[in-house]
């Protein structure tokens, strides 16, 4: 059980064996006296420094679960050592617990101690006893803090993996609606403040419902996977590509310089997909795409993403009917 326990270094059931524990003292005494005193009472994992700036030097080679700091020091007292310690635990997105040891007594100094981020403070000399129950107490309150602080991180890893998810098409490996969304968003807004422009395509292959119909849709999903990489390829690097619903992918082509955009490129995106046949498991298919364009022009009127996309599908629906002009812009 020890062994299972020692294995984790933050763990609210740690034992005293386990513990990292720093004295900071100017006074060699005062640091042997609560050193002994620790020992005695099983704490076996003791440093002792002689000054604040030697006390963050161990913390950088080695994590402290309990610092334990006289208030009064030359060169940095325990209050400016515990700013330094808040600090470091925050850059580090871990936390120290903190003791203070001082000759004072009252309220004002027990308050003062406690808004630096203090957790507790005791009075000098410490009795062996106190001293022991105080330490264990502080360190509880450590590694409860940690174990806070590392669930929080798993959580954000989590949510983060979700956002993630929820942006990428889980069968191509691209973008998805959401995706789109949010970068068409980004481009029109720049593209209106910077007076440049921003063009939205659908493409969408003509025939893949009927081999959906016929071959099933893991041959569909083959195509489609072709078909993203296809279109990845014949665009720039900085160009958006992501799958929409009913098969349609959309492309983003940001542009900084009004009308620079060029039908070129289209007949490009259209000359990816004739070139050759789609290499399925039930076989060789060959189709052709139908494409509808909108182009955004930063001199003119804002449009709003919801505008843009409609306006695009819209020019998609006429390419889809008219048999000889399959890219309508």
């Amino acid at each position: 059980m020890h062994q299972a326990i020692k294995g984790t270094k933050k763990n609210t059931l740690m034992s005293n064996t386990d513990l990292s524990i720093i004295i900071v003292d100017d006074l060699q005494f005062s640091r042997i006296v609560v050193k002994t005193a620790l020992k005695k009472a099983g704490f076996d994992g003791v440093r002792m420094a002689d000054s604040a700036s030697k006390a963050m030097q161990m913390l950088a080679e080695e994590p402290a679960d309990v610092i334990l700091a006289d208030w009064m020091m030359p060169e940095m007292d325990g209050l400016e050592l515990t700013d330094l310690i808040r600090q470091n635990d925050e850059e580090k997105g871990t936390y120290t617990a903190i003791i203070l040891f001082t000759a004072n007594e009252g309220i004002e100094y027990l308050v003062k101690a406690f808004e630096h981020g203090v957790d507790d403070y005791i009075i000098k000399p410490p009795n062996p006893y106190e001293l022991a129950a105080r330490v264990s107490a502080a360190a509880r309150i450590a590694a409860m803090q940690n174990d806070l602080l590392e669930t929080s991180r798993h959580m954000e890893a989590t949510i983060r993996r979700l956002q993630q998810s929820c942006l990428v098409d889980t069968l191509t490996g691209g973008g998805n609606t959401r995706l789109l969304e949010s970068e068409l968003k980004a481009h029109l807004s720049e593209a209106s403040s910077r007076k440049g422009g921003v063009c939205l395509a659908m493409v969408e292959l003509n025939e893949l419902s009927d081999t959906i119909e016929i071959h099933g849709n893991k041959t569909g999903n083959e195509v489609v996977t072709s078909l993203y990489r296809r279109l990845r390829r014949a665009v720039r690097p900085t160009d958006v590509v992501a799958r929409l619903e009913n098969n349609v992918f959309a492309i983003i082509m940001h542009h900084s310089q009004l009308h620079v955009f060029k039908m070129s490129v289209l007949e490009r995106v259209m000359n990816a997909i004739d070139q050759r046949p789609f290499k399925t498991k039930t076989g060789n298919w060959k189709m052709t795409c139908s494409i509808g364009v909108h182009y955004y022009s930063g001199e003119t009127l804002a449009i709003s993403v919801e505008k843009m996309i409609k306006l695009a599908a819209d020019n998609l629906r006429k390419a889809r009917a008219d048999n000889d002009k399959t890219i309508v812009y």
